[in-house]
């Protein structure tokens, strides 16, 4: 079901208004309206809206992602399974994604945002009700075909920030609106750290413990089920008027002129891009495996401290939220992708060498702060690397360049998470979390190799000056034609 057609102003070149969701900005005027002229431009105060309910249905997705190995012990008790059977219950939201991004960034480019949004959210919906359903130790394989369905709605989600930012934003706040995008999902992993523990106390009476589980899948299956029917009627596919004059360009290129596959090629050709691919992969990779893991982390250092490990995660990813909103902020101010990319992600290898020095110590406030050190980078870094995907690659679709990103995270982050798991078996977290440390040094050093051809920025700066160049031509032929007109007198 399509939503209502936004209203718009009766009058799109002039700019006149008479609907409550007026443009805030209107870009190109009357002047604008003879042959030559750039196309016109306008700012939707329905943006907010699209990107606040994108964040939203993320931030339920994501949450379900650590919602098992946050509580990894509880979940092993219930359900009588081994610790890295409950691993692969985040895992599978890495492994479902690496197959099948490329088919759901073609479906991007051949059918749009709404398509993708609605798939998400029926995707996710049902994977929270099929899980309310496996709530009983012999039904394991149930509750993994529910999560297996979240992990599949989660393909549908994680590109799109940048995507959902180029259709809907200006040009001088992009990057902020893709932190908004990025900060759902990461404030759901939030919840995801901080809800389980309190949820399902660690007890031993397994019908209470069935209680409190059920209590846990209900709960995320209403909200589930809440975002579904809003995207249903509230989200649109794009504005009328597009945002800038780069997203003009964009969509001025016929569909039948685009090819996935050659779009594809075309960014593995991109070294740069794919220098970003890796060293996103490697920063994104250790996150996943911090996240899933932590609970094995803090619990070998402070046993029965299940809460506590929550509530680390929840440090992470809150300091992490801050460090988006900021570094969005900042890139919107400067433009300054590349040194900023740099020094994040510098700043995650010390975070990373700082909170494994500390774990050690038996002092569980200083963990506290030095894991909120470490998210505020790490996970700060994530909308950073899409921004900047996006810069390198204009005027390739932003879905494509994002997925591929989350591609490389995904395989990395099942990598890593293998690895250190059997790392940590065998030599300790100390052990795991340097093997961590190294792979971060390796993408600091990758992202210093990154050229920044900042190729979005080049091309709204040049239809800015074509625009002025085409404005200040209309205006000196009117003062010509003036001139050349013999006056009033002379034709008496």
């Amino acid at each position: 079901m399509n939503p209502a057609p936004e209203e718009e102003p009766t009058d799109k070149r002039s700019g006149s208004d008479q609907n409550h969701d007026a443009p805030e900005e209107p870009r190109a005027g009357a002047a604008g309206a003879a042959a030559g002229a750039p196309p016109p431009t306008r700012l939707y105060k329905r943006r907010w809206m699209i990107v606040l309910l994108f964040s939203s249905y993320s931030l339920c997705n994501s949450y379900q992602w650590i919602q098992y190995g946050i509580i990894n012990n509880i979940f092993m008790k219930f359900y009588g399974v081994e610790t890295f059977t409950i691993d692969w219950m985040s895992m599978i939201y890495m492994l479902t994604y690496i197959p099948l991004i490329f088919p759901v960034t073609w479906l991007l480019d051949r059918k749009g945002l709404r398509v993708i949004a609605l798939a998400a959210t029926a995707l996710n919906c049902a994977g929270t009700w099929i899980k309310v359903a496996s709530v009983r130790p012999d039904l394991f394989p149930v509750t993994f075909l529910g999560q297996f369905c979240s992990s599949l709605a989660q393909v549908f989600i994680l590109g799109m920030p940048a995507q959902t930012a180029s259709v809907w934003f200006g040009s001088e706040e992009v990057s902020t609106a893709c932190s908004i995008g990025v900060f759902g999902n990461q404030l759901g992993c939030a919840i995801g750290f901080l809800l389980p523990p309190i949820l399902v106390p660690n007890v031993d009476d397994m019908d209470e413990l069935a209680h409190h589980i059920r209590v846990m899948f209900y709960i995320t299956a209403g909200v589930a089920t809440f975002l579904f029917i809003l995207v249903v009627f509230v989200f649109q596919e794009r504005p009328e008027l597009p945002p800038t004059l780069a997203q003009a360009a964009a969509r001025s290129t016929p569909s039948e002129d685009y090819s996935y596959v050659a779009s594809i090629r075309r960014l593995m050709r991109n070294r740069p891009f794919v220098l970003l691919i890796i060293s996103y992969g490697l920063n994104v990779g250790c996150y996943y495996a911090v996240g899933t893991l932590l609970n094995r982390v803090i619990i070998h250092h402070y046993p029965n401290e299940e809460v506590n490990a929550g509530r680390i995660g929840l440090t992470i990813i809150i300091s992490g939220m801050v460090g988006s909103l900021i570094c969005g902020i900042w890139l919107d101010r400067t433009k300054t992708y590349k040194q900023t990319t740099l020094a994040v992600y510098l700043m995650s290898l010390v975070g990373m060498v700082v909170f494994t020095a500390t774990l050690d110590q038996g002092l569980l406030w200083v963990v506290f702060i030095t894991a909120g050190s470490l998210g505020f980078f790490m996970t700060g870094y994530l909308p950073l690397g899409f921004e900047f995907a996006v810069e390198l690659t204009y005027p390739e679709s932003e879905g494509t360049s994002s997925g591929l990103l989350n591609c490389s995270a995904q395989v990395f982050g099942i990598i890593f998470t293998i690895c250190q798991g059997k790392i940590i078996d065998g030599y300790g977290t100390r052990a795991g979390n340097i093997f961590l440390c190294v792979f971060l040094l390796i993408g600091t050093i990758m992202t210093g190799l990154i050229k920044s051809d900042l190729r979005r920025q080049k091309a709204n700066r040049i239809a800015k000056e074509e625009a002025e160049r085409l404005m200040s031509g209309q205006d000196y032929g009117a003062t010509a034609l003036l001139a050349q007109t013999p006056p009033a007198s002379s034709q008496a």
